[in-house]
């Protein structure tokens, strides 16, 4: 979606599937009113539509009123589909229908959670790239063969904008809003509801290991619950592998052999992660969180992050104050999350 494009979205539309997940559909639509309420004026209007109208439950039991969307007076700039539990009996026909006509009118279509299942299922994500919650992904990339499902926790492609579930649309719906409001009154935003850090495009989701590998691999469990219990005093690889009662040669075959990568790698992976954590969300010195994370000295620490996340830690630091120390000033730039690789 162009920047223009994305500046331009004003009037959105929420489509409830039956049992849509409560807490993503609330996340988004609270970001419009917020801001709303904060510039003092009407910047954005929502509507909750389904194909013929009336309440439509959500997966926690509550209701929300919809309107037929025949009757909406105005053609939305976008329109998102709302998903949630057993999706696949949740999309009927009518939905379908519903989301082809806006397609062909040119609105831009997204979805919230499993929402991105009835987009899938309509045609209108192939040759896309998306996103949606890791539970259903595996599946999905079978069914859908034309779709790129990825790991992010938001996928703008063109004009499809995909989101998994949980708080993650309210990152998405901040970032929608920013080439409009201007990155002060996304960070205002984000300090109302108690968001330290806004994630952007580059933050992906952290899918437990037990869904990407099964839990039939209580071994190679076992040794990751170790490296994220020694984070600060790193055990050597002769450590591990005597903890877990393994040699080390079992050590290193099992690792790469589920994760792709050797025991060194993925215990520094974890302590970058963590180091970024702390980057982004303390006002911790770079030194302290140098050693917190178990790097002997600063040196080898901004070196390992560069390789990492492609910046320095301090340039990193810097990206967490700039959006205050702008002042009001509206800006446009991407705001930034952490990225790990999974």
């Amino acid at each position: 979606m162009s920047p223009q494009r994305t500046a331009s979205l004003a009037n959105f539309a929420f489509m409830a599937l039956p049992n849509f997940t409560m807490i993503a559909f609330s996340n988004a639509i609270e970001v419009l009113r917020m801001a709303n309420y904060l510039s003092g004026e009407t910047l954005y209007r929502w509507s909750v539509v389904s194909p013929d109208g009336g309440p439509v439950m959500a997966s926690n039991g509550l209701s929300v009123m919809t309107q037929p969307i025949a009757s909406l007076q105005e053609q939305p700039d976008i329109v998102f589909v709302c998903g949630g539990v057993d999706v696949q009996r949740a999309t009927d026909n009518a939905h379908l229908s519903a989301l082809r006509r806006f397609a062909h009118s040119g609105i831009a279509l997204g979805s919230l959670c499993t929402g991105t299942y009835a987009l899938a299922r309509s045609g209108l994500l192939d040759g896309y790239a998306c996103a949606i919650h890791w539970e259903n992904m595996s599946a999905l990339k079978e069914e859908f063969p034309n779709t790129r499902f990825l790991k992010e926790l938001f996928v703008i492609d063109r004009d499809r904008v995909t989101c998994t579930g949980g708080v993650a649309p309210l990152d998405m719906m901040l970032h929608l809003i920013a080439p409009r409001i201007g990155t002060a009154r996304v960070t205002q935003i984000a300090e109302q509801f108690i968001v330290e850090h806004v994630r952007d495009t580059s933050a992906q989701q952290r899918m437990p290991l037990v869904a990407r590998l099964g839990s039939a691999n209580k071994s190679l469990f076992e040794v990751i619950a170790l490296m994220e219990s020694n984070i600060e005093e790193p055990l050597s690889r002769e450590e591990l592998a005597r903890l877990a009662n393994m040699s080390q040669r079992q050590l290193q075959r099992l690792f790469r052999e589920h994760l792709g990568m050797t025991p060194t790698h993925y215990y520094l992976t974890l302590r970058l992660r963590r180091a970024r954590e702390l980057l982004l969300q303390t006002d911790m010195s770079i030194m302290h969180i140098t050693m917190a994370c178990g790097f002997q000295s600063a040196c080898h620490f901004s070196k390992s992050y560069r390789d990492a996340f492609g910046t320095a830690p301090t340039r990193e630091r810097r990206k967490q104050v700039a959006p205050l120390a702008r002042g009001n000033a509206p800006a446009s730039t991407t705001l930034a999350r952490d990225t790990l690789m999974h």
